[in-house]
């Protein structure tokens, strides 16, 4: 049923943006408008295909076999799904594309703001604290990052300057996540120095991924559910992105203004590629440094912490 409900979602947004009209596949559509199209498509099919699971055309112990059931049970779900879609389309003629984008811009311009750029980074910690992945909010933040870069091209083609800062090039690649989110690579460093040989062994595994910006081993080795080590990246969820967004909203420093998605890229050539600034290089420095800062006090605690578990179990 999940693999139904997918591709009645394709169709409908497909019907929404009326691609088959279309002498060539327009990539407009799949862009930070599109996202937003598209997640509003996927919610409404979830609606209607979650109605529709609580019946079925049989009794359970119906001798058909499952996918037999399944398929006739997601008829009508389907046709409500495409149905309505091309009612509303070709038969209300409502451009459905233009009046979800007219929704969503004025969002989109709120999300460029201080505060709403604070409230991504320290959700994003926050939930890794607690074990969670903070890509889980990637369906929402992914159209807000790509709908400001999209924003800052446009405004550097026309001749104009780059000034949306909530993106993922200034989050991922310039200048917040040093060595993953939550800048853990100072801390990485820090346990592969470490005297305590779990954190030392910890560290040693965590450190190259942790150049490449891939933390689940330390998060999940050290940091998840652990209070010593919690507020330190709640700190560095708050503390680098705010200097980070009042450098770049000063000009200081140049705001990125081209896509380039491969977070994984190391720190600071990534930061090199995307603001092609040495001032951009100085920041990271800067920013690298007071991490540190955050990171030392607290580490120490937690390896006095260790030393002594390990003592006590010689």
């Amino acid at each position: 049923m999940r693999l139904i409900a997918g591709m009645s979602g394709i169709a409908l947004f497909m019907i929404i943006v009326k691609l088959q009209e279309t002498s060539a596949l327009q990539f407009k559509y799949f862009g930070a408008g599109g996202m937003f199209v598209a997640i509003i498509a996927g919610i409404y099919v979830a609606f209607i295909m979650g109605i529709a699971g609580k019946y079925s055309f049989f009794k359970q112990d119906s001798a058909i076999p499952d996918f037999v059931r399944v398929w006739f049970d997601a008829i009508i779900p389907i046709l409500v799904v495409t149905a309505t879609g091309w009612l509303a389309v070709y038969i209300l003629h409502l451009d459905l594309y233009q009046i979800l984008l007219n929704i969503f811009t004025p969002i989109t311009s709120f999300a460029q703001t201080l505060p709403v750029f604070l409230l991504i980074t320290f959700l994003g910690v926050f939930l890794y604290s607690m074990g969670i992945s903070g890509w889980v909010l990637f369906p929402i933040t992914k159209p807000i990052f790509l709908a400001g870069i999209t924003a800052n091209m446009a405004a550097v083609a026309a001749g104009g300057v780059a000034t949306n800062i909530v993106t993922a090039e200034v989050l991922y690649s310039g200048w917040v996540a040093i060595g993953g989110i939550g800048a853990t690579l100072p801390l990485v460093i820090m346990l592969a120095r470490s005297k305590s040989r779990r954190l030392k062994a910890l560290g040693s595994a965590s450190l190259v991924p942790g150049i490449f910006n891939i933390n689940e081993p330390v998060i999940f080795g050290a940091v998840a559910w652990n209070p010593i080590l919690m507020v330190p990246l709640w700190l560095q969820g708050i503390i680098l992105p705010l200097i980070t967004y009042v450098v770049l909203r000063m000009g200081a420093v140049n705001i990125p203004a081209a896509v380039f998605d491969m977070w994984y890229c190391p720190f600071p050539i990534s930061t090199w590629i995307v603001s092609q600034d040495l001032n951009g290089l100085i920041l990271l420095a800067v920013l690298a440094i007071l991490s540190s800062l955050i990171w030392y006090p607290f580490f120490k605690i937690y390896e006095k912490q260790q030393l002594a578990s390990e003592q006590a179990a010689v």
